[in-house]
C-alpha cells in the first residue's frame, strides 16, 4: 500500500494574513511553516503505517509550491514521510484552487497511491475544497472532516463530523480523505528525524514533467478572478472614562448608553 500525504507551505500563525493589491493574491512574505492541518494527516498516514492491519510500503509527502516550500517538505518527512515530491514552476503562479487541485492530481497520477490524505483545509486560505477537486481529477471517491480512519485490505471505514453529528461510511480505495484536526494528536518530531530529513529523497518536478501545459495552471488556467482590494476603514477610537468620581462616572456611562439606544 502507497499513501501520499498533500502538504502546504503557508504563513506561519504570528504573521498577519493581508492580499497584496497588486497581485490580489495573499502576500506570503515573512516566516513561513508546514501548514498545521496537515500534520494530522501525516500523523493518520503513520498510524496506518504502524498499525500493521495492512503493510505500507511507503509514506510519500506532495507539495506544489516556491522553492521555499522545500522547508514544508523537509518537517513533513521529518514527521514520517519517507520521501518527498515537489512540483514548481514559475507557470504555477496564480493558480486558483482549480488549477491547483489538477496540478496535484497530475503529480498523484504519477505515484498512483491507494491512499491520499490531507488536512481538511490551509491556514492561510481556509479552503475546504482542494481534497475533492484532487478525488474528482483522479476519478476516486472522498471523505472530508474524517477524525477517525479503520483500514483493511482494500477498504476503509471512516467516521466523519457533519452538521448534524456523525456519519459512518465504508469507502474503496484508492481514496482521497481529508482530515479533521480531531483526529489525532500529530507526534512532535525527533532530533534526529529533524537532522536527517534533508537527507530523505526529494523528488524536484515542474509542469512539463507532470504533463501539465502551461494555459492550465497559473492565471490563464484559473477560473477565479480577483477583483480590486483595499484596507478597511480604520476603527475610531474609544472612549476613556476616568474613575475620578464614581457617581460622575456613571452618569456618563449612562448618557453614553442612552445615547447609542442601548438602555
Amino acid at each position: 500500500m502507497k499513501i501520499c500525504v498533500l502538504v502546504k507551505e503557508v504563513p506561519d500563525a504570528a504573521v498577519d494574513k493581508r492580499i497584496n493589491p497588486q497581485t490580489g493574491r495573499m502576500d506570503r512574505s515573512g516566516e513561513r511553516n508546514l501548514n498545521p492541518y496537515d500534520t494530522h494527516a501525516i500523523e493518520a498516514a503513520m498510524q496506518v503505517k504502524e498499525g500493521g492491519v495492512v503493510e505500507v510500503e511507503e509514506i510519500i509527502a506532495v507539495t506544489m509550491g516556491p522553492d521555499t516550500a522545500v522547508r514544508a517538505l523537509h518537517k513533513a518527512v521529518s514527521l514520517g514521510a519517507d520521501r518527498s515530491v515537489h512540483l514548481s514552476d514559475d507557470a504555477l503562479t496564480g493558480s486558483d484552487v482549480a488549477a491547483t487541485g489538477l496540478a496535484l492530481a497530475k503529480v498523484l497520477e504519477r505515484e498512483s497511491p491507494d491512499l491520499v490524505l490531507l488536512g481538511q483545509q490551509s491556514d492561510d486560505g481556509e479552503c475546504y475544497t482542494i481534497g475533492a477537486v484532487v478525488a474528482d481529477h483522479l476519478q476516486m471517491p472522498s471523505l472530508t472532516q474524517v477524525i477517525k480512519m479503520d483500514v483493511s485490505e482494500g477498504k476503509l471505514r471512516c467516521e466523519r463530523q457533519a452538521e448534524y453529528g456523525y456519519d459512518t461510511v465504508d469507502i474503496e480505495m484508492p481514496a482521497v480523505i481529508s482530515v479533521g484536526d480531531a483526529i489525532n494528536e500529530p507526534r512532535y518530531p525527533s532530533l534526529k528525524a529533524i537532522m536527517g530529513a534533508k537527507k530523505k529523497p526529494l523528488d524536484a518536478v515542474a509542469t512539463a514533467d507532470v504533463g501539465l501545459e502551461a494555459g492550465q495552471v497559473g492565471e490563464e488556467g484559473s477560473q477565479v478572478v480577483c477583483g480590486a482590494f483595499k484596507s478597511p476603514p480604520e476603527k475610531a477610537g474609544g472612549t476613556i472614562i476616568e474613575d475620578e468620581d464614581t457617581a460622575e462616572t456613571v452618569e456618563k456611562i449612562i448618557a453614553w448608553l442612552d445615547e447609542r439606544k442601548l438602555i
